[in-house]
């Protein structure tokens, strides 16, 4: 999926860069990717979402999925670097309440 790089652990967290766009045609392998990754290095999760250009609501729910399986085991989400317009998104469902966002 070229709108994922894993760049590995940083500072103890699996390094996900995310470019692009990710909606309902691709949520599904964006999810397997992540799981993937995470399972070759169960670690936090990072996001970077610099390039990201856009998500829908299937991606949203996708986040809240990958959240729920790294709060199982104790883990933790973070995005950084998201861009204004899809930072609204998260804003306006109050996902900000349950994951980090910066």
């Amino acid at each position: 999926m070229e709108e994922l790089k894993v760049r590995g652990l940083e500072n103890g967290r699996l390094y996900i860069e995310l470019s692009g766009d990710i909606d309902l045609g691709n949520a599904e392998a964006f999810y397997q990717a992540v799981e993937q990754a995470y399972r070759e290095t169960p670690a936090s999760i990072t996001f970077d979402c610099e390039r990201l250009e856009f998500i829908d609501s299937t991606t949203l729910g996708t986040f809240v999925k990958i959240l729920k399986t790294l709060k199982s085991d104790g883990k933790d989400m973070r995005l950084v670097k998201l861009q204004a317009k899809i930072k609204k998104l998260f804003l306006i469902c109050s996902l900000d309440s349950i994951m980090e966002i910066e």
